[in-house]
């Protein structure tokens, strides 16, 4: 006879004991038998009210998808002959994005000969990277797309600092002070 590791309505543990049993007693409490940890060995079962227990998981699903972060990629278009004060313009509102957390495609669009010259592209977008390396980083390297040089940059994920757990006061040549 096959048993499980049985745990009751109020979450008791009730013990190792033969599924027939454990039927009974889910059916004498007027609850549902439902096998919650199937690798275990033996099986974990506990009786409960399935129809909540779903509803309870439906609860905390829609509740993770809700605390999801969606990340958005922004574009920002650039020529290759582009003006310093443009460049600053641009490069500000990419800093922007950035600190929002939004992740930022980098499009070099090329016309005519400037085709020939791609060289131009790289050198624009090798100088943003290292302008804002402090805050991105390279998504995506450099890739020319027909017309068009495009990166990727994302923003770097600040570690939180441990919390400091030092006493304020401080031993300055066995003589105990208080920091201010």
């Amino acid at each position: 006879m096959p048993e499980v590791r049985l745990v009751g309505a109020a979450g008791e543990q009730i013990g190792i004991v033969g599924i027939e049993d454990a039927l009974r007693l889910a059916i004498e409490a007027d609850l549902d038998l439902v096998e919650v940890a199937p690798e275990a060995k033996p099986p974990v079962c506990k009786i409960m009210d399935y129809g909540k227990f779903k509803y309870e998981a439906a609860v905390k699903a829609r509740e993770a998808r809700k605390n999801q972060v969606n990340t958005v990629i922004k574009e920002m278009k650039l020529r290759p002959k582009i003006d310093p004060h443009d460049y600053e313009t641009k490069k500000s509102h990419i800093v922007r994005f950035l600190n929002g957390g939004d992740k930022v495609k980098v499009t070099i669009m090329f016309r005519g000969r400037e085709q020939s010259r791609p060289e131009m592209g790289f050198r624009l977008l090798s100088k943003l990277a290292e302008d804002i390396a402090e805050i991105a980083t390279v998504e995506a390297a450099p890739r020319q797309d027909g017309r068009n040089m495009t990166m990727v940059f994302a923003p770097v994920r600040r570690k939180t600092a441990p919390s400091s757990k030092r006493p304020a006061t401080a031993t300055v040549d066995g003589d105990e002070s208080t920091q201010s």
